[in-house]
């Protein structure tokens, strides 16, 4: 069970033979709370969805993740309109980042685990023309930040130090790790 509705988590899921049964939203506040800070945010998310879903499917193992780019002590918004995304990339222009990702598994017994994970990303110092080619391309709605690395923002991306697929939405290899641990087979699924 897939407690999210990213299209990008699912993809990368299905990218490693990970099909979940079911795709169930958690439909949380994911607003900040006064004071919290980003990695704390991101855990909190996570372990809000996965205990929202797994509350509607007892005995199933429940996935839920949260991204949240961070810079400095400041949570970025998931850009809904151009004015925002385009203060997100003015702040994070010719700085370094990091995006935070959060993943919480809820196993059918009830256990729980969660992990974060955290990617370093330089972008270069983006110029006026750029800035206003991208945020006419509109891939930055509803994005973390206001930019998708898996798109036209890479060419903005210098360098990451860390997981490329925590960025795109989901840490493939920690989230696999979880699911073993919790005696999900992972090999032989389609």
């Amino acid at each position: 069970m897939l407690a999210s509705a990213s299209p990008r988590r699912l993809e990368l899921l299905r990218q490693v033979g990970i099909v979940p049964d079911q795709v169930d939203p958690a439909e949380i506040d994911e607003h900040p709370r006064r004071g919290e800070l980003p990695p704390d945010l991101a855990r909190r998310l996570a372990e809000e969805k996965a205990r929202a879903v797994a509350g509607r499917h007892p005995g199933a193992f429940v996935l839920a993740a949260d991204t949240v780019v961070a810079c400095g002590r400041r949570a970025l918004p998931k850009a809904e309109d151009a004015e925002t995304a385009g203060r997100c990339l003015d702040l994070l222009s010719g700085r370094r980042h990091r995006v935070l990702g959060a993943v919480a598994l809820v196993a059918p017994d009830g256990r729980i685990a969660e992990r974060l994970v955290t990617t370093v990303v330089m972008f270069k110092r983006v110029d006026a023309a750029e800035r206003q080619r991208y945020l006419a391309g509109g891939e930055w709605h509803g994005k973390a930040g206001g930019y998708a690395i898996q798109g036209r923002a890479a060419l903005f991306v210098r360098w990451i130090n860390g997981s490329y697929s925590n960025v795109v939405g989901l840490p493939l290899f920690e989230t696999a790790q979880m699911l073993r641990g919790f005696g999900y087979a992972i090999e032989g699924r389609t």
